[in-house]
């Protein structure tokens, strides 16, 4: 039997997938790596130590599918999108750690060039605002802060970009990365579908460091090398994690939108071959059509969602497990005014606040930690409630149906929550691992394994779907509390 190897490395951990010939999942394997906070608001992973358990995970997704490893028909990689990573060509290894999307280190240098009148240029070539979650400042501050870099990225024994990247050339060697990834750095003219000098020389990013760009169905190298796998292996798909999830939701068609829960949540909305800035705080970026080749999505992203809960177990010490964020809520009352704001690393869309700082407010003597761990649940849906009415303005279109996967997910208060405050159906699919679904599916129509038809054959399984039952004045008074509170909580840092 031969199987399509999917790798989806996110956030907090790494998981490979073994998908068989009829689309299901034969078996996976996931770890967890380390987080790295050098300094409030600085984040970084260790990229050896990812390539490494993607390694271990690789050999234990394939033992548990009972595989062989010749028989890998493919690989597709999905992953952390504007995390950076710059190493030597020559053996691979970081020259620093990766600095990681939820990073505001580079804020600072991000206001100095809004202040100066850059951000018009820089949304009209890429669609993106100027913020230190894209690539362009992360790249910049490690050739800058690591002795001889630049000069050693002019002599060209460097090369940089996303952690997609990192892993084609820990497989095959090739320093490639395909147009999602490419779309998110800040650096890249998505009307064009090139690097664009005039940004390069803006962000002061040389163009010797970085990668050749392809669609996202494409061959970008063999495997090389590896002791876990055979020399050969294509490697026929790379995708940004969202992309690949709308991908893996089959919502290839402009009008259709999906949120995906993990540790942000990101919202997208497909726009087909319509490049369509946003007036409303969201980006414009690439995304994939029902044939692999590229296409546009306008996107709201969160950058704490799911990761409230992990800071509620890990720091707070309210939950042993995050699975218990629905039961320890079960039979509270409703009528508390606690609200959460999760700006943990400044706020996303739509306001684009790098100096917010996480908040709760309504608290009392007799609030108790169920009351905070469900404002946590509730802050995740009103923060994606945030992102479907800029939507709905820039596109003039009402959300229907909402298609959601990711972890987070599986928490049946939140999908009802969020049906709630929207005020429209949330669809769950039976498989919430659409990341690594919609990689699969890429890697698989680029091998001949699958064509579209059959594509929304595999895909068309069950829906969980949840209905709104509240009524508007519950709706009106939670959305009244909740931005109340993000204007409270906004540019509080004096950073």
């Amino acid at each position: 039997m031969k199987c399509i190897l999917s790798i989806d490395q996110g956030t907090t951990g790494s998981r490979v997938f073994c998908f068989g010939q009829d689309g299901q999942i034969l078996g996976s394997a996931y770890r967890e790596f380390t987080q790295h906070f050098p300094r409030p608001g600085w984040v970084e992973h260790d990229a050896k130590e990812i390539w490494q358990g993607v390694e271990a995970l690789i050999v234990q997704a394939l033992r548990e599918s009972n595989i062989k490893e010749s028989d890998v028909l493919a690989i597709g990689i999905t992953n952390q999108r504007e995390t950076t990573v710059i190493w030597d060509r020559k053996n691979g290894q970081p020259i620093h750690n990766a600095i990681v999307w939820q990073c505001r280190r580079t804020a600072a240098r991000c206001t100095e060039l809004k202040d100066a009148g850059h951000a018009k240029t820089v949304q009209e070539r890429t669609g993106l605002v100027i913020d230190a979650y894209f690539s362009a400042t992360k790249m910049a501050w490690i050739l800058d802060s690591v002795p001889g870099a630049r000069e050693r990225a002019a002599r060209g024994e460097l090369a940089a970009g996303t952690i997609d990247s990192f892993l084609l050339f820990s497989l095959t060697g090739e320093h490639r990365t395909e147009y999602t990834n490419a779309s998110r750095t800040m650096l890249f003219n998505i009307r064009e579908k090139r690097w664009d000098d005039t940004l390069l020389e803006l962000f002061q990013v040389p163009a010797t460091v970085l990668p050749e760009v392809l669609p996202s169905a494409a061959e970008f190298g063999r495997t090389r090398g590896l002791s876990v796998l055979p020399d050969g292996i294509p490697v026929l798909a790379m995708v940004g994690d969202q992309q690949a999830a709308l991908f893996g939701q089959l919502c290839t068609k402009p009008g259709q939108a999906k949120n995906t829960y993990g540790t942000g949540c990101f919202l997208l909305f497909h726009t087909g071959s319509d490049f369509q800035l946003s007036k409303n705080g969201l980006l414009t970026t690439l995304a994939v059509d029902g044939q692999g080749q590229v296409a546009y999505a306008l996107e709201g992203s969160v950058f704490i969602g799911g990761a409230v809960v992990q800071w509620l177990r890990d720091y707070m010490h309210f939950l042993a497990q995050a699975k218990e964020s629905e039961e320890i809520i079960q039979g509270l009352p409703e009528n508390d005014e606690i609200v959460m704001v999760p700006a943990f690393a400044g706020l996303g869309a739509p306001y684009w606040d790098m100096q917010a700082r996480g908040a709760i407010f309504g608290l009392s003597r007799d609030t108790s930690p169920a009351q905070i761990v469900r404002a946590g649940l509730k802050s995740i849906a009103l923060q994606s409630l945030d992102l479907v009415r800029a939507m709905e303005q820039d596109t003039g279109k009402k959300i229907q149906t909402l298609r959601v996967d990711g972890g987070a997910t599986a928490n049946h208060y939140l999908m009802q929550y969020q049906a709630d405050i929207l005020g429209c159906t949330v669809e769950r699919p039976a498989n919430v691992d659409t990341t690594a679904v919609g990689s699969a599916y890429l890697a698989g129509l680029k091998a001949g394994l699958w064509d579209e038809s059959r594509l929304q054959e595999i895909g068309s399984g069950q829906m969980q779907r949840f209905t709104p039952g509240r009524p508007p004045e519950w709706q009106e008074r939670e959305i009244r509390l909740w931005h109340k509170a993000v204007e409270r909580s906004g540019n509080w840092s004096e950073s």
